[in-house]
């Protein structure tokens, strides 16, 4: 399986790196994500919940950052085990630029993956496809921590009805879902 991408984010170069390094923000951006977990530098154990079709599993495995250039490109070279579901393995190289307009960033990846067991029987199409899907809903989820982030700190703050307060920086689920 190959899948390339360009994104546009809402932030400056520095800024979307810091995101992308953030393991609290990639947890939540991360569809099925249960945990991330620093493994040594620049690795992470990683456990997740997915589903291929008639196939769900919880998948565990390790993800390293690989030929870093800082706040420019990376590599993450990653594999999982899925029990009786299978196996995935692969690669993603990750390219951040400057945007076309001031404060955005052009985001573009290409990754390669393997997959064995049941979930190489299903099928290239149907693994194609929910792998684009699980990439749109993290780049959806990505966008809108990211925004969230650019907050001023009396927008974060919570509302003055005793709804919850929030950290600068922080997003309620309440406002997560909204925006979703």
């Amino acid at each position: 399986m190959e899948l390339t991408e360009t994104h546009t984010l809402p932030v400056p170069q520095a800024r979307a790196w810091e995101a992308l390094n953030d393991t609290s923000i990639l947890k939540v951006c991360i569809p099925g994500c249960d945990s991330i977990e620093a493994d040594g530098e620049h690795a992470y154990n990683v456990a997740m919940t997915a589903a291929v079709g008639p196939v769900r599993a919880r998948f565990k495995g390790r993800m390293e950052l690989t030929d870093i250039d800082a706040p420019h490109t990376y590599t993450i070279v990653f594999e999982g085990q899925g029990g009786a579901a299978g196996f995935s393995k692969g690669s993603a190289t990750v390219n951040l630029e400057p945007g076309d307009e001031s404060d955005t960033t052009k985001l573009m990846y290409s990754a390669k993956a393997q997959v064995g067991g049941k979930l190489a029987q299903i099928g290239s199409r149907l693994v194609d496809g929910v792998a684009r899907k699980i990439a749109g809903e993290f780049f959806k989820r990505f966008g809108a921590q990211l925004q969230g982030g650019q907050e001023p700190q009396d927008a974060a703050a919570g509302d003055e009805g005793g709804g919850e307060v929030q950290e600068k920086g922080k997003k309620s689920w309440t406002a997560w879902i909204s925006k979703s």
